[in-house]
């Protein structure tokens, strides 16, 4: 999905958020301090993290995360500041903060290690901090440093953009997990010693997809350049946002319908879900969101899906399997001429899964 060089971390940085023009590797690398060259890596994977969890958010939503859209101006030369824009910011910088973080408390990096600095304070009632607790604070740093700098203008669009950077990394602080152990005689638990640790990045996920249905829209963008007195007011009006909250400039496109301007695809021709026990409201109502409120229909087709099933270990050295069939039926969005033309359904098809 994407080609990495020596320092993958910068391509995939840049590629996420300079939409209007390409940068060098060594463009990026003269953003920072030459020290922070050893967490390359770990902001590569940290993008990347980001970026799935991106997709698996909007997995069933009209807008799926598309890389074509992400990496295309959207009028003008000038990137979009839609709350789409908003999530993938801040999703990016929690996924860099985070991975960060987990490396340092896996002992990655040679000059850092637990947050230790509470240890022994009285934390609340009953207990005490201790333990070794994932130091965010290092991950916040250093990742502000790798992806704040790539904002270099002082525009109403440059503010967002750093304004959902810092809620991507505020989200991973707002999700960490206290954990607790207990200390007393004879398995009693007297007292508590605690310590904070990361959560499934999906939380952070989650978290960020909660806060992308209620991103705030800023009226800025009527006479919002780079003069003093527009700085001045585009600075006024962000500090006066929560750091926690997504924002954004522009309303969102129909993503109903393809726009190769935008590189949007629209929906027709996208998968849904109908049926399943262990589908969400919201996937169990894909259907109805990505065809039937986009004017399309929905055709079912009926397939047959070949697997390997019943593998067996035989001395030596070869694994053995079985072929099996199973009939799928799967939905999409057509246009509801064509579902007239074809009659409304499909035919049994074969798919073949590669085998393990």
């Amino acid at each position: 999905m994407f080609r990495m060089g020596s320092y993958p971390g910068t391509v995939l940085l840049v590629s996420f958020f300079h939409f209007s023009h390409p940068w060098s590797v060594n463009n990026f690398l003269m953003t920072g301090p030459k020290a922070y060259l050893i967490y390359s890596s770990s902001v590569a994977a940290g993008a990347q993290s980001g970026i799935e969890e991106c997709k698996f958010q909007f997995a069933w939503d009209r807008w799926n995360c598309p890389e074509r859209a992400l990496q295309l101006s959207s009028h003008g030369g000038l990137r979009s500041a839609n709350r789409e824009t908003a999530f993938v910011h801040a999703i990016s910088s929690a996924g860099v903060m985070y991975t960060l973080t987990r490396n340092c408390s896996l002992g990655d990096f040679d000059n850092c290690g637990c947050d230790d600095s509470r240890n022994g304070q009285l934390g609340g009632q009953g207990w005490l901090w201790g333990g070794c607790s994932d130091n965010v604070g290092f991950g916040e740093a250093i990742s502000k440093q790798f992806v704040d700098a790539l904002e270099t203008g002082q525009d109403a669009r440059a503010a967002m953009n750093l304004h959902n950077n810092e809620a991507g990394r505020k989200a991973v602080k707002g999700t960490m997990k206290r954990t607790c152990k207990c200390h007393g005689v004879s398995g009693s638990c007297t007292t508590q010693t605690c310590w904070l640790q990361l959560p499934e990045f999906r939380e952070v996920g989650a978290y960020l997809k909660e806060k992308y249905h209620k991103a705030l829209k800023v009226d800025l963008l009527q006479g919002a350049g780079n003069s003093a007195a527009s700085r001045g007011a585009i600075a006024e009006t962000f500090s006066s946002i929560s750091k926690k909250e997504l924002v954004h400039l522009e309303d969102s496109p129909d993503y109903c319908l393809e726009n190769k301007t935008l590189g949007l695809l629209g929906t027709e021709g996208r998968e849904c879900l109908k049926r399943g026990k262990a589908l969400s409201k919201w996937e169990k109502r894909s259907c109805q969101r990505l065809c039937g409120d986009c004017g399309l229909a929905v055709e079912e087709r009926r397939a047959e899906m070949v697997s390997s099933c019943n593998c067996k270990f035989h001395w030596c050295c070869a694994v053995r399997c079985e072929q099996c069939r199973k009939r799928v039926t799967k939905y999409y969005c057509v246009r509801k001429e064509k579902r007239e033309r074809s009659g409304g359904g499909g035919g049994p098809r074969r798919l073949r899964k590669k085998q393990p």
